[in-house]
C-alpha cells in the first residue's frame, strides 16, 4: 500500500483504468450521452491534498461494487462497462481528487471484507449502519433510501406495512437491508413469511414476474428504477417512510485520511449540484 504525498490538480478529465473500457469514464454518457452530468463535470476545477491518504495503488481508488442493482450499477449494452448512479458518483468523487479509478465487479456476499485487501472502498448501495460502523468507516451519506415492497401489476393485495406480508412468499437480495428486515419479522414471530434469499435483484423480479412469488422487498430507490423502465409491470404496494436509510462510501476504519478526502469530494459535489443532477438523472423518471 501506497501513500500519496503530493497535491495533485483535479483539473481535466479522469484516466479510467485500463481494467475498463474507455467508455466507463462517463457512464451516463455510456447510457445517452445527451443527458450526463459527468460530461459537463470536466470544467469543474479544485485541488485536495492527499498527503497521508493510503491507496492500494498509487494514484488509483480502486472500489469494491455489485454490478448489477440497478440503477445504482448495471451493465451497459456492451455488457461489460459498469453504468449508474453509484458509477457516477464515485467516478466523480475521484476525479475531483485527481485519481484514476478502477471498478471492481465483487459479489455482494462478503463484499466489505475486501476493503484494504482487493479495494480501497466500496461503492455499492451500502446502507450505513450501526453494527457496520463498528468494523468500518463511512462517507457522508449521498442518498436517502427507504424500503419498499413491490406486487405484479394487477395484483390487488393491500399493504398497508409489513405486517400484511404474512402468509406471503417475499423475495429479497441476501445480506441486503431488505433481507434483514423481513428475517427480523420472521425471526421474532411478528409474522409468517417463506422468504426466497437471491444473489442479484433481477432474480427476485424474474421470480414475480413468472408468479413464483408474491412480492418483492427491495429498497424504494432500486423499486423506482424498475418502476421507470417497466411502469406496466409492477406496482409500489408499500414504502416504509417512517425513518429513511442512508447511503455512503465504505471505507477501512483507520483509513481516516482518505475518507475526509472522499468528504471533501461530496461536499463539492453536492454544492454545486452534480448529485442532485445525477440523481435526477438516473431515478427523476420515476417520481
Amino acid at each position: 500500500m501506497k501513500k500519496m504525498t503530493r497535491v495533485i490538480s483535479a483539473i481535466g478529465a479522469m484516466v479510467m483504468s485500463a481494467a475498463l473500457l474507455a467508455g466507463c469514464g462517463n457512464s451516463k454518457g455510456a447510457a445517452d450521452a445527451g443527458s450526463s452530468a459527468a460530461a459537463d463535470s470536466a470544467a469543474v476545477e479544485s485541488t485536495y491534498d492527499l498527503t497521508g491518504v493510503t491507496l492500494m495503488s498509487d494514484g488509483v481508488l480502486s472500489v469494491g461494487c455489485e454490478v448489477g442493482y440497478p440503477p445504482f450499477e448495471d451493465f451497459a449494452d456492451d455488457g461489460t462497462t459498469p453504468i449508474g448512479y453509484d458509477i457516477d458518483i464515485i467516478t466523480e468523487v475521484a476525479r475531483r481528487l485527481g485519481l484514476e479509478v478502477n471498478i471492481i465487479n465483487t459479489a455482494w456476499d462478503g463484499i466489505f471484507a475486501g476493503i484494504d485487501n482487493n479495494y480501497d472502498v466500496v461503492c455499492s448501495a451500502c446502507t450505513i449502519t450501526a453494527e457496520r460502523q463498528e468494523s468500518m468507516a463511512f462517507s457522508t451519506p449521498y442518498i436517502s433510501n427507504y424500503q419498499a415492497v413491490i406486487l405484479k401489476a394487477g395484483d390487488t393485495k393491500e399493504i398497508t406495512s409489513f405486517n400484511d406480508l404474512d402468509g406471503m412468499t417475499v423475495a429479497v437480495q441476501k445480506e441486503t437491508t431488505s433481507d434483514e428486515l423481513i428475517s427480523d419479522y420472521k425471526s421474532t414471530g411478528t409474522i409468517d413469511v417463506e422468504i426466497v434469499a437471491n444473489e442479484k435483484i433481477l432474480s427476485c423480479f424474474t421470480q414475480l414476474d413468472n408468479g413464483e412469488i408474491d412480492a418483492v422487498c427491495v429498497d424504494s430507490t432500486v423499486a423506482d428504477g424498475y418502476l421507470a423502465k417497466n411502469p406496466d409491470k409492477y406496482v409500489y404496494a408499500y414504502k416504509d417512510e417512517t425513518e429513511a436509510e442512508q447511503f455512503g462510501v465504505a471505507i477501512g476504519l483507520q483509513n481516516t485520511a482518505l475518507k475526509e478526502a472522499i468528504d471533501w469530494a461530496l461536499a463539492e459535489m453536492e454544492a454545486d449540484g452534480f448529485i442532485q443532477e445525477t440523481y435526477d438523472y438516473w431515478f427523476g423518471q420515476a417520481e
